[in-house]
């Protein structure tokens, strides 16, 4: 920063600290910085590459309507903008302020983000010319302009205003709420990157049931993620079904207070997505969902293309919902060794992340059904700990590859040897044998003339 203040005193600029940086520090003095969005009142563009040159640090170009640059330095990036100006609302729609500084704020998205913080010619007094101050101190979320025009000149803000509320536990003006449901549509002009940023940090607060319930309520959840609104399902038979979206609310909240892994708030969001496709009515047996957790599978790893999520994280979010009635399931059986084994290697690495999605999808308004089902449910766990300790099967797979299949046999590549392969696997699995090289390759010289007639004749 003090490179960067330099340079802005020697060409003779005015620069500010402007937007979350400031809030997030009147918030909290304690707060570490590791994004600093620069106002400076000349051309963005060339003051960056002297700064950047200075810092020997490269300057990236992010954004040639606000002439915005980008300098990684360590562990701060510095965005630097020149003064905004309108991007859709004409001119003649709204009053802007003629000094630059002010009319750079009041197009910020909201008054708690529109504060500068003067830093050359020389540090200042805060300028705040939209109360962002008093709103900080009020926890409320406004705009600074008429609550419409602001969220047409970037609909994401639409999303940023729920993420921001769960973030820091803010209120939003009556105005704020009802522009966001009446440009709600806007949201899907927005790039599915940017849209999915705004998702994922929500899920990523203490408490995403605050943004979330934001978005239901003003339609905007709905316009942006359809399938995630369809899980509140109208009800017109009795008995009634909990409300899947209530209840989806509680799991995502509660695996964020456990600190879980965004993949695993994200299968909490998605865990019964596939419910709204395979709700049936039986008369005898009320609602159902039958394989609604392989259905929510495949709609998961759609929905990762279209958001833009990475490979990685689609796999194991899509992993976590196919197996999230695993473990439940399991209460309602003599839980085997075997059982455990067959949970334990489909969820490899992950069956703790399992786990606590399980728990968490424990819900009801009976308490003394809760507490009867987590008992259940931590005798499975104790079971899995119990096993995991004697077999040790986080990457299990056979002992005995294919290539010794084929010496021991003289079979060519092809479907007898995956054959074998799988025997020992199960044999394994239920215990029959120990997970161990010699007794595998006893298992299969003992197996294998059978499976070699069977397959001749």
């Amino acid at each position: 920063m003090r490179h960067l203040v330099q340079e802005a005193r020697r060409q003779g600029l005015p620069l500010y600290l402007v937007g979350g940086a400031v809030r997030s520090r009147l918030l909290n003095p304690e707060a570490d910085i590791d994004n600093a969005d620069l106002l400076i009142l000349g051309r963005a563009g060339d003051f960056a590459a002297a700064a950047a040159a200075a810092l020997k640090r490269p300057a990236v170009r992010l954004n040639p309507q606000f002439d915005t640059v980008l300098i990684p330095d360590r562990s701060v990036e510095f965005e630097i903008s020149g003064p905004r100006g309108l991007l859709r609302t004409p001119p003649d729609q709204v009053s802007l302020p003629a000094d630059p500084l002010e009319r750079d704020l009041a197009l910020r998205d909201f008054t708690v983000n529109a504060l500068a913080q003067p830093l050359s010619p020389r540090r200042g007094a805060l300028v705040d010319p939209t109360g962002g101050q008093a709103d900080l101190e009020k926890r409320l979320l406004r705009t600074p302009l008429p609550a419409a025009i602001t969220l047409r000149e970037d609909p994401l803000r639409i999303l940023r205003a729920a993420r921001l509320a769960a973030q820091w536990h803010f209120s939003l003006d009556r105005e704020l709420l009802e522009a966001m449901h009446a440009e709600r549509a806007r949201v899907r002009e927005c790039a599915a990157e940017r849209r999915t940023a705004e998702l994922l940090k929500i899920l990523q607060t203490e408490k995403p049931s605050i943004g979330l319930k934001l978005l239901f309520i003003t339609g905007v959840l709905e316009a942006a993620y359809p399938e995630i609104a369809a899980l509140s399902m109208a009800q017109d038979r009795k008995p009634r079904h909990k409300d899947v979206f209530e209840h989806t609310l509680k799991v995502v909240d509660t695996v964020a207070q456990a600190g879980a892994s965004l993949e695993t708030r994200l299968a909490a969001l998605l865990h019964d997505i596939g419910k709204p496709a395979t709700r049936h009515f039986d008369p005898q047996a009320g609602w159902t969902f039958h394989g609604h957790e392989v259905l929510g599978e495949r709609l998961v790893k759609r929905l990762g293309r279209e958001w833009r999520l990475p490979a990685h994280t689609v796999e194991k979010t899509s992993r976590l919902v196919r197996l999230h009635m695993r473990p439940i399931n399991l209460t309602d059986e003599e839980v085997t060794d075997s059982a455990v084994r067959r949970l334990r290697v489909q969820a490899g690495d992950d069956v703790d992340e399992l786990l606590t999605l399980c728990r968490a999808d424990v819900t009801s308004s009976d308490p003394h059904k809760v507490r009867r089902y987590l008992k259940n449910f931590e005798k499975v766990v104790e079971h899995i700990r119990s096993v995991d300790e004697k077999d040790q099967l986080r990457a299990f797979q056979s002992p005995v590859r294919g290539e010794t299949i084929m010496a021991e046999t003289g079979l060519e590549p092809g479907p007898q040897v995956g054959r074998l392969k799988k025997m020992i696997e199960d044999a394994i699995l239920d215990g029959a044998i120990p997970n161990e090289y010699e007794a595998a390759l006893e298992y299969l010289r003992k197996i294998k003339d059978s499976v070699l007639q069977d397959a001749s004749s």
